[in-house]
C-alpha cells in the first residue's frame, strides 16, 4: 500500500488528502472548481469550491492507502489513477478511480473523474473469484 507525502503541489496535496480523509479541509481546490463525476449508473456535477469539498469528503471519509497509484503529466494538470483500500465500519473496501485535475494557478480548476465503484470486501471476495475462474478457463482453452 503506497502513502502520499505532503509537498507544495495541489495534486500531491490532493493526493494526501485522499488517503488521509482530509479533503474536506485541504487547501487544494479554486472557489470555483467544478467536479464532473461519473459513478456507476449515475453522472452529476458539483460547482464551486464548498460543494465540491463537501461532496468528496464523503467519498474518502475513511484513511486509507493506495494500492496503486500512477500520475500522468497533461498540459495543464494530470490525469491521476489509483485504486484505493480502507476500511469503513470494520469492512475492508476498495475503489478504482480515474481524475483528470485541471490546474488553474496552482489550484485545481476542475476534476473530471470516472468511478468504478465502492466494494466492500464481499464483493471484492466475488470479483477475486470471478477472475480466478476466468483466468482457469483461459488456461484450459489457450490465449
Amino acid at each position: 500500500m503506497q502513502t502520499v507525502a505532503m509537498t507544495d503541489s495541489a495534486i500531491d496535496r490532493f493526493c494526501a488528502a485522499i488517503t488521509g480523509a482530509t479533503l474536506g479541509t485541504a487547501d487544494v481546490f479554486c472557489e470555483d472548481v467544478v467536479l464532473d463525476a461519473t459513478v456507476p449508473n449515475w453522472h452529476f456535477v458539483r460547482r464551486g469550491h464548498a460543494a465540491v469539498k463537501d461532496e468528496l469528503s464523503h467519498w474518502y471519509a475513511d484513511p486509507g492507502g493506495f494500492d496503486t497509484l500512477r500520475r500522468t503529466p497533461l498540459p495543464d494538470g494530470e490525469l491521476v489513477e489509483f485504486d484505493l483500500t480502507w476500511v469503513e465500519g470494520g469492512v475492508p473496501h476498495a475503489c478504482r478511480q480515474a481524475h483528470v485535475l485541471e490546474l488553474r494557478e496552482e489550484r485545481i480548476a476542475r476534476d473530471t473523474v470516472w468511478c468504478g465503484g465502492r466494494w466492500p470486501a464481499s464483493l471484492l471476495a466475488e470479483i477475486e473469484d470471478a477472475q480466478r475462474h476466468f483466468d482457469e478457463a483461459r488456461d484450459v482453452v489457450g490465449p
